[in-house]
């Protein structure tokens, strides 16, 4: 597949904020990139030529934000709306291959479907993690360095280094990541799913603020054991050109390549190889 002929969906509804990020790190890689509401692809309440189907995509995003609220919880709504209304054909959109990235209330919204942490299925049938209140009981917003862990079989990463320390923004109050008690860091270690961890400069215990929620084990992301569906708290779309980065004003924009932009070049060179 040629890069001018992949199709990226942003998937979006009301209280979703960083669609236009999303969509623009894909546009400026050279993909046909398109914010489209759940609506066109459950087709309701929109006009004929505005309906979508999801199999037309070659890779769907979920953005940050506050969908729907975050009423009940992070991400619980949009994800209901989306497994009741779009289960199956999603389900069958992951055993293509194809990927999926959700990011912050993406990642909650993974979370909530069953699409991750996945760990014995494409898709479970009920939350089998959670991405809880944070430990200091206040929304964080706040640089955050991640390692990219060197066991991660993820198609996201495969332009960064392994155990390389990257750059990205969290705004959250719900990402303290916790597993179900019948799932365990082990089992996430054995399927090789854990992508990123929060880390600091010198790489040691990265207590708060460095890891900004109280996640356990300190894991900022992780992906299904296949590999092509990912979930990670803090947000790659807002450094993926370098002026946005807090440094740059002390560290200069040399080739302007932000650290999150190799995690959707990398995607979109899976496509192009796969398919």
């Amino acid at each position: 597949m040629k890069r001018k002929d992949i199709k990226a969906g942003v998937l979006r509804i009301e209280g979703t904020n960083c669609e236009e990020e999303s969509y623009l790190a894909f546009k400026r890689l050279g993909a046909q990139a398109e914010k489209v509401h759940l609506k066109q692809l459950i087709k309701q309440d929109v006009d004929k030529d505005e309906e979508r189907e999801l199999q037309d995509y070659d890779i769907l995003m979920i953005p940050g934000g506050f969908s729907a609220g975050d009423y009940i919880r992070a991400g619980a709504i949009f994800g209901a709306r989306i497994k009741s209304r779009l289960g199956e054909e999603l389900k069958a959109f992951v055993k293509t291959g194809k990927p999926i990235l959700g990011v912050c209330n993406g990642f909650q919204v993974l979370v909530e479907i069953g699409l991750l942490p996945a760990a014995d299925k494409v898709m479970s049938e009920v939350p089998t993690a959670a991405l809880e209140t944070n430990d200091s009981n206040k929304f964080e917003c706040r640089p955050s360095l991640l390692r990219v862990e060197d066991n991660s079989n993820c198609i996201f990463t495969r332009k960064y280094e392994k155990q390389e320390t990257v750059l990205y923004p969290s705004a959250h109050k719900e990402g303290k990541f916790v597993l179900d008690k019948k799932l365990s860091v082990d089992d996430l270690e054995k399927n090789d799913q854990i992508v990123f961890r929060y880390t600091t400069p010198d790489g040691s215990d990265p207590k708060y603020p460095w890891n900004p929620n109280g996640s356990i084990d300190h894991i900022a992301g992780i992906c299904n054991p296949e590999g092509n569906v990912l979930g990670l708290m803090p947000h790659p779309e807002r450094v993926f050109s370098k002026h946005t980065n807090p440094d740059w004003t002390r560290d200069g924009i040399a080739g302007n390549k932000g650290d999150g932009k190799p995690l959707f070049e990398s995607a979109l060179n899976y496509l192009e190889n796969n398919f």
